[in-house]
C-alpha cells in the first residue's frame, strides 16, 4: 500500500519539480528523490504542504571521496501511513550553500544550524544563523563531521562570546540560569527575559556536554555500536539501541526472530514505565507535594529493581544485540514480571488518585506551561508533549516495529497542552504500558532469540524510528566498511526543547521548574 502511495505522490508532482529529480528510487517504504541544491526548498515545501508530512530528520553527509559532493537529506513522514519521502540535495564543492528551508518549514530551524556547525554548509536566509552545537570558543572554519576532521583532533580555542537575544523595554531584565545547576543534572543555560515575574522570552543554550557520538560511530564496528547507542541518553538506552539495531539489521537484510521482537517490546515498555514513574514524581515534587513524589520515586525504584532481576542492569543495558536480544526470558522471569506488575498497578492507582484529587496541586498544573496544538505541530513536537497538545502521533502505531503491530493499545491524548495535560497523558501511558507488557507475555511465541547478521555492503542506507519515553527518536545509517560511513541520530529532546521555550511564555518564573519537569527533556540526548 505504501509503495503505491509513494508512486502516486511522485506522479502527481508538477512538471517543473519532477523534471529536476534525478533517478527517483523506492526502497522498502521510502521514496528517495535526488535533486540539485536549488530544487531542495521548492520540492520539500510542495510535498510538505500538499501531503501534510512531518519532518523526521534533516542532516548532511560528506561524500566528497565517493561522489565529489556534500549532500543534504530531508526525510518526511506521511501522516497515517508507514511511508517516508527523502529529498537528497547535492551541493557543488565550489558553492557550499543552499536556500534555507526554515522560512517555509519551521521545524527545520535547529537542523540547519546543526548542519552549518558540523559540516560548514550554509543555509542562506536562515532567520537565526548563530552557532547551535559548537562551543563559543571553537575556531571558525573547523567542522567536526567532515571526513577530513580527525576524531582525535583538539583545536586551539579562540575565546568569543555567544550573542543571546536581547529583549528591550521598560522594566525588562534578564535572569541567567546555569549552565551549572543545583542537583545531579547535566548543564544547560536558560536566559530569561522578564518584566516583573512574567516570562516574556526564554532562550535555551545547550551543547555543553557534546560528546561526538556521531563522529565516534564512524569508527565503531557495527557490533560495538549497540553499546554506543545505549549511552546516548542513559535512561533511554533500550530505545536508542533498538533503533540502532533495527537500522543495521535492515542494512544486513537480517530477519529478527519473532520471540526476540516480543522481548524487545517488553524491555521497551519496562523502560517507559520507570521513566514515567520518575516524571510523575518530579511533577509532584516541583509542586511541593512531597507524599506523591516519594510514592512515585518508590514505584520507579521497584521498576528498576525488576529490571536488575531480569537483566543484571537497572537501566536495562546490554539487552539488545544485532539480530535479536542477548538472553531469553525464562518462566521464572515471567513470574517476576507478572508479580511485580500486579503490585505496581495497585500502587500506581493510589498515586494518581492522590495527585488528581489535590486542589492545591491541580491549581499549580492547570493552565501552566500551555503549548497550543498549532505551535506543537509547527515545531514538530513529539512524544507525550505532543499528545498532550492533541497531536495524534505515536511511532508504535504509525510506524510499527518490534511486536507493536501485533498488540492492541490506545494512544492517550489531551487537548489542554498544559502541565496538567502532559501529566495526565503520562498517567494514561503507564496504563497502556502495563497492558502491552501483559499482552506481550501472553502472546510471546517460542523459538530462538537471535539470528545471524549477514554481510553489510558499503553504500547502503537504512533508518529506524522508535517511540522512546520522551517521544520519537531516529537512527539513520549510511553503511561503510565494517562501520557506519555516516550515523545520524535524532533524539526526541532535540525536537522538544524549542517547544519548552514557547510553553513558558507568559508564565511566572517560579513555574519554570514545573513546566521544565513536565517535558523532562534530556541534555545528553540533545548534546550528541
Amino acid at each position: 500500500m505504501s509503495d503505491q502511495r509513494l508512486r502516486a505522490i511522485f506522479r502527481q508532482l508538477p512538471p517543473e519539480l519532477s523534471l529536476k529529480i534525478d533517478h527517483p528510487v523506492i526502497e522498502r517504504n521510502e521514496l528517495r528523490l535526488p535533486v540539485k541544491a536549488e530544487a531542495l526548498v521548492p520540492l520539500v515545501t510542495h510535498i510538505h504542504r500538499t501531503h501534510g508530512t512531518t519532518l523526521v530528520t534533516m542532516h548532511a553527509t560528506d561524500e566528497r571521496a565517493r561522489e565529489g559532493t556534500f549532500k543534504v537529506h530531508v526525510m518526511l513522514a506521511l501522516r497515517g501511513e508507514n511511508a517516508f519521502i527523502t529529498i537528497i540535495a547535492s551541493l557543488g564543492l565550489n558553492n557550499l550553500k543552499f536556500d534555507s528551508l526554515t522560512p517555509h518549514v519551521n521545524e527545520a530551524d535547529w537542523y540547519e544550524r546543526e548542519i552549518q556547525d558540523m559540516f560548514g554548509l550554509v543555509a542562506v536566509g536562515h532567520p537565526d544563523p548563530r552557532p547551535l552545537v559548537l562551543y563559543d570558543d571553537w575556531p571558525e572554519g573547523l567542522h567536526p563531521l567532515r571526513k577530513d576532521f580527525p576524531l582525535s583532533h583538539r583545536p586551539p580555542r579562540e575565546r568569543t562570546e555567544y550573542s543571546f537575544t536581547i529583549v528591550e523595554g521598560e522594566a525588562v531584565y534578564e535572569i541567567p540560569v546555569g549552565p551549572v545547576h543545583a542537583g545531579v543534572i547535566e548543564p544547560g543555560h536558560f536566559r530569561f527575559s522578564v518584566a516583573g515575574e512574567p516570562i516574556i522570552n526564554l532562550e535555551v543554550r545547550l551543547g555543553y556536554v557534546h560528546k561526538g557520538i556521531e563522529k565516534l560511530s564512524e569508527s565503531t564496528p557495527y557490533s560495538k555500536g549497540v553499546y554506543l547507542a545505549e549511552r546516548i541518553s542513559g535512561d533511554n538506552g533500550v530505545a536508542h539501541s533498538t533503533a540502532y539495531c533495527q537500522a543495521v539489521e535492515s542494512l544486513a537484510a537480517c530477519k529478527v526472530p519473532e520471540r526476540a521482537e516480543f522481548i524487545r517490546t517488553i524491555m521497551l515498555e519496562l523502560e517507559r514505565l520507570y521513566n514515567l514513574f520518575g516524571d510523575l514524581a518530579g511533577i509532584a515534587l516541583d509542586t511541593a507535594f512531597s507524599v506523591p513524589a516519594a510514592n512515585g520515586y518508590l514505584l520507579r525504584e521497584k521498576a528498576l529493581n525488576l529490571n536488575e532481576c531480569l537483566t543484571g542492569s537497572r537501566l536495562l543495558r546490554s539487552v539488545n544485540v544485532l539480530g535479536g536480544v542477548r538472553r531469553d526470558l525464562t518462566g521464572n522471569d515471567r513470574e517476576k514480571i507478572v508479580a511485580t506488575l500486579v503490585k505496581l498497578k495497585l500502587d500506581f492507582e493510589d498515586l494518581t488518585d492522590l495527585m488528581l484529587t489535590s486542589p492545591s496541586m491541580m491549581d499549580r498544573v492547570e493552565t501552566t506551561g500551555r503549548l497550543t496544538t498549532e505551535m506543537a505541530r509547527s515545531l514538530n513536537v513529539v512524544g507525550p508533549a505532543a499528545r498532550a497538545s492533541d497531536v495524534d502521533r505515536d511511532v508504535r502505531r504509525d510506524h510499527p516495529y518490534a511486536a507493536y503491530g501485533r498488540l492492541n493499545f490506545l494512544v492517550p491524548r489531551q487537548s489542554g497542552g498544559d502541565v496538567n495535560a502532559r501529566m495526565r497523558v503520562k498517567m494514561d501511558e503507564v496504563r497502556e504500558s502495563f497492558s502491552l507488557i501483559d499482552q506481550a507475555l501472553d502472546g510471546m511465541p517460542g523459538g530462538p532469540v537471535r539470528a545471524e547478521v549477514g554481510e553489510i555492503h558499503s553504500g547502503g542506507t537504512a533508518f529506524s524510528l522508535v517511540e522512546s519515553p520522551r517521544g520519537e527518536l531516529v537512527h539513520w545509517i549510511m553503511s561503510g566498511i565494517g562501520a557506519p560511513f555516516r550515523h545520524k541520530i535524532r533524539d526526541a529532546s532535540f525536537c522538544n526543547w524549542l517547544a519548552m521555550e514557547q510553553a513558558v511564555l507568559g508564565n511566572i518564573v517560579p513555574d519554570f521548574p514545573l513546566v521544565n519537569k513536565s517535558f523532562n527533556l534530556s541534555y545528553s540526548g540533545n548534546d550528541l
